[in-house]
């Protein structure tokens, strides 16, 4: 039995993350069920940094999280996290008292967002079509993050800090005994005080595992698909492009057009495929919108995002199981709040406490802990 003082289940982005921040305070083995790290949503998101995504707690997160994504540990990554990709939220006539209330609401959080005429919005996306926009809300400083190059840094660190990483290894039980965790996978079996819950949308049925009580995680389903970019049309500076009912969104990505009806179709935990009808309203929706049209799909996907009843992530010591942390529920926020994630839950497992600079965030434990949902 390999031994350890912590022990991380599920290497996406938010348990490689959690895993380097711990290695800095003890050994730390890493269990996988995949053959490869992210292989489910981390590896499948193309996600921005926005501070004015999600409710307010997410916001305290990404907020805490912007200094490690725009200025990374030296030797993290060979080149920047970020791009600049500004956000534009758009809205019909019928969508202009919500334009409003969001405005109103993400002003004091990013004082450059900036209200644009329907004529400014075509400037700015010309693919949309004359008369569908009345107006528009634009990010000018939301970035493309480099999804692949954050995890693969935090994996390169947690090698670094002496921390391991175990393929092939679904834990298949779980038992405590003598104050220890004892897990056994296809790999072998591993033991640590501290067992940290980071199973993506497993995270319910690995509590089980332990006797614990789920958190009530609903995984949902989210569609994309990449189209290529009308013969002889410079794509590079359009923007992040939302509805501002989240009905669908569209992007460049590699030389395409990434497309997606924002989606959240609640799902089982499973290896998420792309449904014919969600993928036919994403090009139904956007066809609508915009002068866009899709001969051909080059490749579509589907990945799971995991929500809590109160789409806040769940992290902190379970109060019924002792050693036994969760850090879950991410939702659609997993790659932008990872760094803030990460640091909050090695501090809680070590210490007991937040970071200090999560007080100025406005963040507070009680806010994340399991125990709210109970």
């Amino acid at each position: 039995m390999e031994r350890c003082d912590f022990l991380v289940v599920g290497a996406g982005i938010a348990g490689a993350s959690a895993a380097y921040e711990l290695a800095a305070s003890g050994t730390v083995m890493v269990l996988e069920k995949e053959s490869q790290p992210g292989y489910h949503t981390t590896g499948r998101s193309a996600t921005q940094f926005l501070e004015t995504y999600g409710n307010a707690v997410v916001r305290g997160l990404s907020r805490a999280s912007r200094a490690f994504i725009f200025t990374p540990p030296e030797g993290f990554a060979e080149q920047s996290l970020v791009s600049t990709r500004p956000a534009l939220f758009i809205a019909r006539n019928d969508q202009l008292e919500t334009l409003a209330r969001f405005e109103d609401e993400v002003r004091r959080l990013a004082p450059n967002v900036e209200r644009l005429s329907a004529a400014r919005t075509r400037e700015v996306a010309p693919a949309l079509k004359e008369g569908y926009v009345a107006s528009s809300l634009i990010e000018p400083e939301a970035m493309d993050i480099d999804v692949h190059a954050l995890h693969q840094g935090y994996l390169k660190g947690l090698r670094q800090r002496g921390g391991k990483v175990a393929a092939n290894a679904e834990v298949t039980a779980l038992s405590r005994s003598h104050g220890v965790w004892i897990a056994q996978t296809p790999a072998g079996d591993f033991s640590a005080p501290v067992v940290v819950n980071a199973a993506g949308a497993w995270c319910d049925s690995f509590a089980h595992l332990a006797g614990a009580r789920p958190c009530g995680l609903v995984p949902k389903r989210r569609t994309a698909i990449t189209v290529e970019a009308p013969a002889g049309l410079d794509i590079s500076a359009w923007p992040l492009t939302i509805d501002i009912d989240e009905q669908f969104y569209f992007k460049p990505e590699a030389g395409l057009i990434l497309m997606s009806p924002a989606d959240e179709t609640p799902s089982p935990p499973c290896d998420a495929r792309p449904e014919d009808i969600d993928v036919a309203i994403a090009v139904d929706r956007i066809q609508t919108a915009t002068t866009l049209t899709v001969p051909r799909i080059a490749h579509k996907w589907a990945g799971l995002r995991s929500f809590v009843a109160d789409k806040t992530p769940v992290l902190g010591m379970d109060d019924e199981a002792e050693g036994f942390f969760w850090l879950a529920g991410q939702g659609g926020y997993g790659i932008q709040t990872a760094p803030a994630m990460a640091r909050a839950a090695a501090a809680l497992i070590v210490s007991g406490v937040l970071p200090e600079d999560f007080a100025e965030q406005g963040l507070r434990e009680s806010a994340l802990a399991p125990r709210r949902l109970r």
